[in-house]
């Protein structure tokens, strides 16, 4: 079968890539066509557009990029009709991706959504769209299925394929001798540094950390590059402050870590499940912040605390990101014990509420299922 997938970020990429891999345990004749990035390349098919090319977030950043967005939609919806797929696979990035579920939807196509919007945060009213346009939803977090079924739609929960991504790494993973001498590290305790995947992250996030790492002489920083993510943009803003960067081994680095920096975002639950002890910082801009502020929904920005339905690892969000509070809970990651059991603790309860391993070779499952089932 053809198979078109649109995943507009780098956790859309790791997690359809994953996808990719099950299809074709299924389906040896899988064609896939996508817009993504490196991951989901390695598993062939036609790359029509790197997602760093889509990478918009906040409601400046969108504004600012209009023109942009319109020709990426555009394209899109020309490939696909082009193209004709079997079906097209939606991964997250509700703002591009909903827009294409009508088009697709109107054009006859089928429309599978992996992984769902976070629409019981903000933008409840994207569930219409979902009903009206999305043949079938596949969600990964258990509190989903309660959200939709209020709205009278059912969902295929299918479990968190973080769970499989981060297994499979961790049979590559190497030992902290290994490591530390690849990436030329030395004995200090490491601090991972996750400052986001979009040019906006970097400008907004780097500048605060590298005020603050001279302040801790005996850790080592290491920051967590992509390679979609150009050198200069990561050296612009850390004006030289002690730090190494590594590329393309986040996972890697978690694994060696003692605390960690995290914008929020997927890997806020990454780190949770490689169970590093980490701060959740973001900011972003005022405007966009506030309007935000005004239609979010939900009290709390990491998957962390948002899945445990409380406050398990601490958040310094916009005003909150300040330099003295940094300072005050890098401390507490490092050096109180109490507080690093207690969010350990509560790692544990999330990885058991997540559920079994298992969740990208289900979701191809009942997408392979769905389909065959549909064509009788």
């Amino acid at each position: 079968m053809k198979y078109y997938i649109i995943a507009g970020e780098a956790s859309g990429d790791l997690h359809a890539s994953n996808l990719m891999k099950s299809l074709k345990e299924i389906d040896p004749e899988a064609q896939f066509r996508y817009y993504g990035g490196d991951l989901m390349q390695a598993h062939g098919g036609t790359l029509v557009k790197h997602y760093k090319e889509m990478a918009f977030m906040g409601f400046v950043e969108v504004l600012a990029n209009i023109r942009t967005i319109s020709k990426n939609l555009n394209q899109c919806k020309l490939d696909l009709t082009q193209n004709k797929p079997d079906v097209v696979i939606l991964v997250d990035y509700p703002g591009f991706n909903l827009r294409i579920a009508k088009f697709a939807f109107e054009a006859g196509l089928k429309v599978f959504y992996y992984i769902s919007p976070k629409i019981w945060a903000w933008k409840q009213s994207r569930v219409h769209t979902i009903k009206k346009y999305v043949h079938q939803m596949f969600t990964i977090f258990p509190f989903e299925t309660d959200f939709y079924a209020q709205f009278d739609y059912k969902v295929n929960y299918i479990g968190n394929p973080l769970l499989d991504a981060i297994e499979q790494a961790k049979t590559t993973l190497s030992d902290s001798e290994s490591f530390r001498s690849k990436y030329k590290l030395d004995k200090r305790p490491i601090v991972a540094v996750l400052p986001g995947s979009r040019k906006q992250e970097l400008t907004h996030h780097l500048p605060r950390f590298a005020e603050v790492m001279p302040l801790f002489p005996d850790i080592q920083f290491v920051i967590a590059g992509i390679s979609s993510m150009p050198d200069q943009m990561y050296d612009s803003y850390l004006h030289n402050a002690p730090c190494t960067r590594i590329t393309d081994a986040t996972y890697e680095l978690l694994h060696h870590s003692s605390a960690a920096w995290v914008a929020s975002g997927t890997a806020t639950l990454e780190t949770a499940l490689f169970d590093v002890p980490q701060v959740v910082c973001y900011h972003t801009n005022p405007i966009t912040f506030r309007i935000a502020y005004l239609l979010v929904n939900v009290k709390q920005i990491s998957l962390v605390n948002l899945i445990l339905k409380k406050v398990a690892v601490k958040e310094l969000v916009q005003w909150l990101f300040t330099k003295e509070n940094l300072v005050e809970e890098t401390n507490l990651l490092l050096h109180n014990n109490d507080y690093i059991l207690q969010m350990k603790n509560e790692y544990r309860i999330l990885r058991e509420m997540l559920g079994q391993k298992g969740a990208s070779d289900k979701a191809a499952k009942l997408m392979i299922d769905y389909l065959k089932s549909d064509n009788k």
